[in-house]
């Protein structure tokens, strides 16, 4: 998994043909403490179908891409294929959701 610290590196990230499932995290939050795991196992299912980024709401130079995006609450999850926003939600999930979730909305 990546850490994205920029607008412009958001943009480049997300408008290509391989989904990208971003992940808005915080240390502290104990729900983005048990969506990790499910990320890990996401990655080793999927490989290199899809990409998964992971963004620190609490790291300044992230600001931007937070507020353009209106994050307020963490975990936020968020699903981009080719420049679009395919699927958003916040809150924890299995890896088998996420799955399902990646596969109905990025036709894999």
């Amino acid at each position: 998994m990546e850490h994205e610290r920029a607008t412009d590196s958001f943009d480049r990230l997300t408008g290509g043909e391989v989904p990208v499932l971003i992940d808005f995290f915080a240390t502290w939050c104990g729900p983005c403490k048990m969506t990790a795991p499910a990320l890990d196992a996401l990655k080793q299912r999927l490989g290199d179908r899809l990409r998964i980024i992971k963004i620190d709401i609490d790291n300044p130079h992230n600001a931007a891409v937070v507020a353009r995006y209106g994050v307020r609450s963490v975990p936020t999850l968020m699903l981009w294929r080719s420049g679009q926003l395919l699927w958003r939600e916040s809150g924890a999930r299995s890896a088998d959701e996420l799955e399902q979730i990646v596969r109905a909305h990025a036709a894999m």
